[in-house]
């Protein structure tokens, strides 16, 4: 397997005044060219670990260690986080004019990166006119745009409708199989067992904080994945047991 990230014996514990909460313990994980969904309690440091990987916060111990020289990293975050004074366009754009694309470059780009989501008749709208899973489009979109090797993907299908995430999981995976976008690797957290089997190649399982890997579960099913299959049920029965553990 070709290492894309390592994370080394990561630690995190949030302290304010004089109380502190341990969250993250000694957290230790190569991430190859694969999908790796991170699964567990609530509360047990899932997203904290995710932003640690983007470099949103700091480990008080051990490192993240990107392999590729040139590594980005791209982030969905649970919520779209538009800004309403822009267009489409220029919301997917903006990023990439922050490091220091010219406008009319990053708006080509953001062309190409909606039209791939599917919103390509929808630049020039404002994200009070779309729906909630076409702002989620957007910002896939904009991860997208400054072609990361690694994508972090923070539960972004929870606040959508059942048909709309369905629709959603399928076509990132899609991307994702077709390799049309330049993501190696893809960490998501998520709290449904279910879409953890549907979408990954690997399961990562988290104790409650602070956090250590319980364990790892391959999934070794081919794509496009049968939920009613009794392989698929194998694995969730496998990965509640970890959980509740």
């Amino acid at each position: 397997m070709t290492v894309v990230l390592s994370l080394v014996e990561v630690s995190k514990t949030f302290k304010q005044d004089s109380r502190s909460l341990p969250v993250l313990d000694k957290i230790t994980l190569d991430v190859g060219e694969e999908f790796v969904a991170i699964l567990g309690p609530s509360g047990c440091g899932k997203t904290t670990l995710l932003r640690i990987i983007a470099g949103l916060e700091k480990p008080d111990s051990g490192k993240v260690v990107l392999h590729k020289q040139d590594a980005r990293v791209g982030f969905i975050f649970q919520f779209p986080t538009l800004l309403p004074w822009l267009t489409v366009l220029d919301n997917v754009a903006l990023p990439l004019r922050a490091n220091g694309m010219s406008w009319s470059e990053a708006r080509e780009r953001a062309k190409k990166y909606l039209s791939l989501v599917g919103l390509q008749t929808f630049e020039d709208f404002f994200p009070k006119e779309l729906s909630g899973g076409m702002k989620q489009r957007v910002n896939i979109a904009r991860a997208l745009a400054v072609e990361p090797t690694i994508l972090l993907m923070d539960e972004p299908f929870s606040n959508l409708d059942p048909l709309t995430a369905e629709s959603l999981r399928s076509e990132i995976l899609d991307l994702w199989s077709l390799g049309v976008t330049t993501v190696r690797a893809i960490i998501m957290v998520t709290h449904s067992v279910d879409e953890a089997i549907f979408m990954a190649d690997r399961l990562v399982i988290l104790t409650p904080r602070p956090a250590k890997i319980a364990g790892i579960v391959e999934v070794s099913i081919p794509r496009p994945r049968d939920r009613r299959s009794p392989e698929f049920q194998k694995l969730e029965d496998k990965v509640y047991e970890l959980i509740a553990a």
